[in-house]
């Protein structure tokens, strides 16, 4: 029996692991998505104790003393920074040329305390000492992409998300989908999804811990999709980012925490065209309720998965063949 507060206990024959009334199914983490969509990695991850990275204030302070530095600093996008538009700074080196490096003595005091804290911790990153201009992990797309927050509230009908220019780092809080269209931010964005994470996505405390290999990777995207259904979501996806636009002085959080209870008319609107739109490409109706979408979308998950891993069959060679036909 499964009991949800607020409503009638359900009797079912069995309960699987993720508390759905329906047979035993497991998602299985993969390295690369099922489908045919761009993969995501992880944002910037410095090891650096901290000397790359800056607030307003820090930032002003170190260029009232370096000025020559400014172009290498970044906005700088954790989870937290992107949902409340708030972030930080970051000093990229990796680029700055030996000749350029030499006319900045502050930069050099912050790559001299970073190659010393490397050198303190583990081997791995005792071997980064080496490269201290350089990040443990970096990530820097030429060109527009998609940032999805790692971590965000259990409070928010959807995970916000957005496409970000590239002098805009990410950090390792979050995941980076270089190449992601239109289409698959209308996806992502959609009560389809949604389903989805509910019940597959890890969770610190209660809140949401979106990860690439089980949550994006095993996510069953539309096998058929036509093209008149690619339009519609991708209107809708632009109407969800021009409503967000409307108010300049509204973060993601105003607009998503609380359930969406301060979402504009506008915005509510587009995701609701969103939704109709996914489902079609979906073949889910609007009556269909969060349990049937996840359960359909585990079962295509775990038919597409068996599909691509099961073993392929080895051709016997035409020699072996041949002798074997000698032999005869």
């Amino acid at each position: 029996m499964i009991f949800e507060v607020g409503k009638e206990p359900t009797i079912a024959e069995n309960i699987n692991n993720y508390l759905l009334p329906a047979e035993n199914i497991f998602i299985w983490s993969r390295t690369k998505p099922l489908s045919n969509v761009p993969k995501i990695n992880i944002g910037n991850k410095p090891i650096d104790n901290g000397n790359y990275i800056f607030t307003d204030e820090g930032k002003t302070e170190f260029l009232n003393k370096e000025p020559q530095a400014a172009p290498y600093f970044h906005p700088y996008y954790g989870a937290d920074e992107f949902i409340n538009n708030k972030p930080r700074w970051i000093l990229w080196l990796g680029d700055c040329k030996t000749s350029e490096l030499t006319q900045l003595p502050e930069c050099q005091k912050r790559i001299k305390a970073v190659k010393e804290f490397r050198l303190t911790r583990g081997a791995e990153t005792r071997e980064l000492a080496e490269r201290p201009t350089h990040f443990h992990v970096e990530n820097m797309p030429k060109s527009n992409y998609l940032l999805i927050p790692r971590h965000s509230s259990e409070n928010r009908d959807y995970i916000p998300m957005g496409f970000m220019s590239p002098e805009n780092l990410a950090s390792d809080a979050t995941l980076i989908a270089p190449g992601a269209t239109l289409y698959h931010f209308g996806v992502l964005q959609s009560r389809i999804h949604m389903a989805w994470v509910n019940f597959v996505c890890g969770r610190i405390k209660s809140d949401f811990r979106y990860s690439s290999r089980v949550v994006y990777n095993c996510f069953p995207w539309p096998e058929d999709i036509t093209d008149d259904q690619r339009e519609a979501i991708e209107r809708s996806a632009q109407s969800i980012l021009d409503a967000r636009q409307e108010d300049p002085e509204a973060t993601l959080a105003d607009y998503y925490d609380d359930h969406s209870k301060c979402m504009s008319d506008d915005l509510r609107n587009a995701h609701d065209e969103n939704n109709l739109a996914v489902a079609a490409a979906f073949g889910f109706s609007k009556n269909d309720t969060e349990y049937d979408i996840a359960l359909e979308l585990m079962r295509r998950s775990t038919k597409i998965a068996q599909k691509l891993d099961k073993p392929k069959k080895k051709k016997r060679s035409s020699k072996v063949n041949k002798n074997k036909c000698e032999k005869r």
